[in-house]
């Protein structure tokens, strides 16, 4: 029995029409006998694309890139996955398609998970911005404190994403191309979705000093989100030193925060999302045929 799932015929407001680059990508050592297809090459660019972005600076346009180039590489791996040489080859490698589908299921959780927690924060934004404009200290106190509780459940959902896609064993009779992209793939969708969940917790959350005993020359900071990292946490509690044109200034910010940089992430993550369930839909149909 076939699955139905979301597919693409789906539509959202703002989507790019932005060409596609064509970017250099490296070769497989062995030969391929599917190389010359274009769906593989327009994956393989997509995801070369996806690897080679400028990762340097962590602002909501650049979280929201990454998520709009993701759902592109998972609606090509989605076409890549009903070539009849894609499914000739998996066909004879059940345990990977299990371990894939695994994947791709943990990977929706995740994002399942996030929606929530996402949503949760905003209104929390909305609600300090309320005690902030009521200068209601002890309002602003416990959002404050939801706020970093949000922070710690996204943090959580980092490490839960950096676990994904270990342990992968490819057969011998396995196409060298197939597992490149398959492995590519699950790094690029880990990366991004690090890149999210670590500079949204990494920028909420308060700066902890490194442990006694380690150099801070060994300690890897997490670079936050830029908006976010503009109204953290400290920043928030600090407003009761505040004069009242600093206050109004803080949340002439918080509402471009809110409308500009939260609505356009939570957009970008809920079609990602979209495209990981359309991916394990096609897995699971690929068993279930």
């Amino acid at each position: 029995m076939v699955v139905s799932g979301f597919r693409r015929s789906l539509s959202f407001p703002n989507q790019s029409n932005k060409p596609r680059k064509t970017l250099h990508v490296r070769s497989t050592s062995l030969p391929c006998r599917s190389s010359s297809h274009p769906v593989i090459s327009q994956l393989k660019d997509e995801i070369s694309e996806l690897k080679s972005r400028n990762s340097s600076e962590a602002t909501c346009v650049s979280v929201c890139e990454g998520l709009k180039r993701l759902k592109i590489v998972h609606e090509s791996l989605d076409d890549f996955l009903q070539l009849p040489q894609t499914k000739e080859s998996l066909s004879c490698n059940s345990d990977l398609i299990e371990k894939f589908l695994e994947d791709f299921l943990r990977f929706v959780d995740v994002y399942g998970i996030f929606q929530t927690l996402f949503l949760t924060l905003k209104q929390e934004y909305l609600a300090v911005q309320m005690a902030v404009k009521r200068k209601d200290e002890t309002k602003i106190a416990m959002h404050v404190k939801n706020l970093s509780k949000i922070a710690k459940e996204i943090g959580k959902l980092e490490s839960s994403v950096q676990s994904i896609g270990k342990n992968y064993l490819f057969s011998d009779n396995f196409d060298a191309e197939f597992a490149e992209i398959i492995r590519d793939v699950i790094e690029v969708t880990v990366s991004v979705s690090v890149s999210l969940f670590g500079g949204l917790s990494a920028a909420l959350g308060s700066r902890k000093p490194p442990r006694m005993g380690l150099s801070w020359k060994k300690v890897k900071v997490r670079q936050g989100i830029q908006e976010f990292q503009q109204i953290n946490l400290e920043t928030l509690m600090g407003l009761r030193k505040k004069d009242d044109e600093e206050m109004k200034m803080v949340c002439k910010k918080m509402q471009e925060l809110v409308e500009d940089c939260m609505v356009g992430i939570e957009s970008c993550g809920e079609r990602s999302f979209r495209s990981l369930i359309n991916t394990r839909v096609s897995l699971l149909n690929f068993l279930t045929q």
